[in-house]
């Protein structure tokens, strides 16, 4: 009678969670429609030499004067919201997402980010110049104007519309990936992938980043394996957000006892879109290949004696402070376990040499 009463429970919860998100992807939408036309109102006015910027500041006083109860239209707000209209309705943009979203045909690389709620292409995709494209209403106007400001490029733009849904990032942990290059870091070309990855996880790529930024532990050039699993202990949410979010952790130096000995593997999480467990190598000198063997035999001892029957077969990452492309290349090629090697940053590479490479990437595209 109990657990009856708590699944009958259960289920108004989800009714009301399921209309609670409604309500909000309403709200997203009319406030993202108010900034779209308000944008192009004023776009108009200012593209016609009928308004300058002296009158949008006007503008910003007349409404906080006569409407103290609409908040949100400061003078750079509503540049803002010009800047909104102005990047979003242009052509460059508009070809750029129907170069990834034509013919109903989900593209590679930054389509697949969200193919699962691109059912419809044909409803995200409107070709009329100037028209509103719902696949704005993926994430909020204040990461929207995150993207606009700090992003480059166009394709740029939409993966961090895409990324953002995906993950349901906030303003400031979306800065934090396009600090760290998160764009850069998951559509690059991928040696660091084993073979077996590929084969048993397809999306890996995309999923997986070859480069994670730790610069929130403050580590000093010198450190210990242990201070740098410690750390991540301590800072264990940041460092999921630099994982991805569907990471759960688990343990830390979690045992594996295998014959007669025990083995601990320094950290182990769960991917709840894998469905798999997922267990990470900390390495503080270079990449070396014999660190490879041995993660493939925890995943082994994971596989046989701690994953579960409904689960996927155990993936492992082995993060280090830097490799040798070309040995990961050959460590990977024959590689059949589910592995990878990231290697980790202590600090943000600057906002310049970003750019620099952010430039070569797309050049390469």
């Amino acid at each position: 009678m109990i657990q009856s009463q708590e699944y009958q429970f259960g289920k108004v919860v989800d009714i009301i969670l399921k209309h609670r998100s409604r309500a909000s992807k309403a709200v997203n939408e009319e406030v993202l429609l108010t900034a779209w036309n308000v944008g192009r109102y004023v776009s108009e006015k200012l593209k016609s030499e009928e308004w300058g910027s002296k009158v949008v500041s006007q503008l910003s006083e007349f409404i906080r004067s006569r409407h103290p109860d609409l908040k949100g239209y400061s003078r750079s707000s509503i540049y803002n919201m010009v800047m909104f209209y102005d990047e979003y309705s242009s052509e460059a943009f508009r070809n750029t997402v129907q170069q990834f979203f034509s013919n109903g045909i989900v593209q590679p690389k930054t389509a697949q980010l969200t193919e699962e709620v691109l059912v419809n292409t044909n409803e995200i995709v409107q070709p009329k110049t100037g028209q509103f494209m719902s696949l704005l209403n993926l994430t909020t106007l204040t990461n929207h104007v995150e993207i606009l400001c700090r992003c480059h490029s166009q394709e740029e733009r939409l993966f961090y519309i895409l990324y953002a849904h995906k993950e349901h990032l906030v303003k400031r942990e979306l800065q934090r990936c396009i600090s760290n290059q998160t764009y850069a870091t998951l559509l690059s070309n991928k040696s660091n992938i084993s073979k077996g990855m590929l084969e048993i996880y397809p999306d890996a790529p995309i999923m997986f980043k070859d480069t994670l930024f730790v610069d929130f532990l403050g580590l000093p050039k010198k450190h210990s394996e242990t201070k740098l699993r410690n750390g991540l202990i301590e800072h264990m949410k940041q460092f999921i957000l630099e994982l991805g979010k569907d990471f759960i952790f688990m343990d830390q130096e979690y045992r594996l006892n295998v014959g007669s000995s025990t083995y601990k593997a320094d950290l182990l999480f769960f991917h709840r879109g894998l469905q798999a467990l997922v267990a990470v190598e900390l390495k503080k000198t270079k990449f070396h290949p014999k660190d490879l063997g041995q993660l493939e035999f925890y995943l082994e001892a994971l596989d046989r004696d701690v994953k579960r029957s409904n689960e996927n077969p155990s993936i492992g990452i082995i993060l280090c402070p830097e490799s040798d492309r070309v040995v990961v290349e050959y460590a990977m090629s024959r590689s059949m376990s589910p592995t990878m090697i990231a290697e980790y940053k202590r600090i943000l590479i600057p906002q310049e040499r970003m750019q620099e490479q952010l430039k070569e990437f797309c050049n390469s595209l």
